[in-house]
């Protein structure tokens, strides 16, 4: 059996670590365009804010390990152009510009997402920057030190860009950030919104909501960021607007795409070829709420698809019950989670969703040091089912979003969620739990 996988990060080496556990004699080779591989993405912005830090102190396993203790054939500076399915072969380039192509009776494709670029003049230009990729890491690091950047912009407020906010004021830089839109977290609760909106004015970052960035310019040794009614002066600019999934070779070989242009997979992982599975954040997933395709690129479902593929290849047949998008980031001293459905996500899914947002103690009121715990939760009006949760604190939020998320993969009742049994100590949180006040308040409002 050759199992041949395009890409080498958390699915990818996820996929081929385990299908040479199940099968030692399994032909397993990764193809990675980079030459970075099995590397904590998520830990990148934490990084960058110690200056004493190496970014690759991120990198999970190196490369050497794969092939010495895995026995994978893991070819780094490989970066596949092209499937053949009829002759099953992936053709492509090697760093060294030699061409390459090596079958397969089995294919993953596990090619990530890239980092979306605004479509402005000015993006090319030096200390304009994007995180996606370890290499984007190595170019951020370098830009501070090599720039000495003291302000900088941040086009966009999604996850990536508060976390970014928070470390570069760890580096002292002053931050600004700019978006189209005229909401912070528009799929927020307005109230827990505000929360976060205060805490980062507390932390001197500035925000500019509403205004759309036209171009950059180069101003002297520093940057303008033009935006309509606004200019921005900065020593380094970070887009940071979402992320794209590389879909692109899936599309030209004529597999199907879906959502966002993800590739298009069955619970099983499998795309429209039967020889063919993608995972990662190039592929689409079935939201546990709606039971509809999505698109939600999560570390989590990356290394769960990427098992899942190789049991599958491996002759196994497991199955994914899907996400609820459930997510946390952290905000200076704030941590902010959700999981399911917005009251607008639910809305247009079918749902009649009834929402109520409660404020609530993270411990014990007998209990020193407690910090508020802001809860929003959405219940749909006709079945009384339990479609999403919000949390905003300084403590007892990161965790505690956990179990309903659980309530979400078992299409739990709001009346069913207000009866769990949840643990009780405090210094941990009142005896009712924040999100038990808060379901049975949901369910005053269900009743109605």
């Amino acid at each position: 059996m050759k199992f041949l996988v395009i890409g080498g990060d958390a699915a990818g080496m996820s996929a081929a670590s385990k299908a040479k556990r199940l099968d030692p004699d399994i032909e397993v080779t990764v193809l990675e365009k980079t030459f970075d591989v099995s590397y904590s993405a998520c830990g990148m912005p934490y990084n960058i804010a110690d200056p004493d830090r190496s970014i690759d102190d991120l990198v999970v396993r190196d490369a050497k390990t794969f092939i010495e203790k895995n026995r994978i054939n893991l070819l780094t500076g490989h970066e596949a152009r092209k499937i053949d399915r009829e002759n099953r072969t992936v053709e492509g380039f090697a760093s060294d510009g030699e061409t390459f192509a090596y079958g397969y009776d089995r294919l993953l494709i596990a090619t990530g997402a890239s980092a979306r670029v605004l479509d402005i003049p000015g993006t090319d230009l030096d200390g304009v920057l994007v995180l996606k990729s370890l290499e984007d890491g190595r170019k951020i690091k370098s830009c501070i030190e090599r720039k000495q950047v003291k302000k900088a912009v941040i086009a966009g407020m999604g996850y990536i860009s508060l976390e970014m906010a928070e470390a570069l004021h760890e580096r002292s830089v002053h931050v600004q950030m700019v978006k189209p839109g005229k909401k912070l977290l528009p799929w927020m609760s307005r109230d827990l919104a505000d929360v976060v909106n205060q805490e980062l004015e507390a932390e001197g970052v500035t925000l500019y909501p509403g205004h759309a960035v036209k171009r950059i310019e180069k101003t002297g040794g520093n940057l303008t960021v033009v935006c309509e009614g606004l200019d921005l002066d900065a020593d380094m600019v970070i887009l940071a607007v979402g992320v794209a999934p590389n879909s692109r070779i899936a599309f030209e070989a004529g597999l199907e795409t879906g959502i966002g242009g993800a590739v298009a997979v069955d619970q099983f992982c499998r795309t429209s070829d039967e020889n063919i599975y993608s995972a990662g954040d190039c592929a689409d997933a079935f939201h546990v709420v709606t039971g509809e395709k999505c698109y939600i690129p999560l570390a989590l479902r990356a290394n769960r698809a990427g098992w899942a593929v190789a049991d599958n290849v491996c002759g196994g047949r497991t199955a994914l019950q899907g996400v609820a998008g459930t997510a946390v980031f952290k905000v200076f001293d704030l941590e902010v989670a959700r999981t399911g459905l917005t009251t607008k996500e639910a809305a247009d899914a079918g749902f009649d969703p009834v929402e109520e947002t409660i404020r609530s103690s993270s411990r014990a009121h007998s209990y020193p040091g407690a910090h508020p715990v802001h809860v929003a939760m959405v219940g749909d009006r006709k079945t009384r089912r339990l479609l999403g949760v919000q949390m905003v604190g300084k403590e007892g939020v990161a965790h505690r979003i956990n179990a309903p998320a659980v309530a979400l993969h078992t299409h739990m009742t709001v009346d069913a969620f207000s009866q769990t049994d949840l643990a009780y100590a405090p210094p941990f949180g009142p005896t009712w739990d924040p999100m038990l006040t808060c379901a049975n308040q949901l369910l005053k409002k269900l009743k109605d």
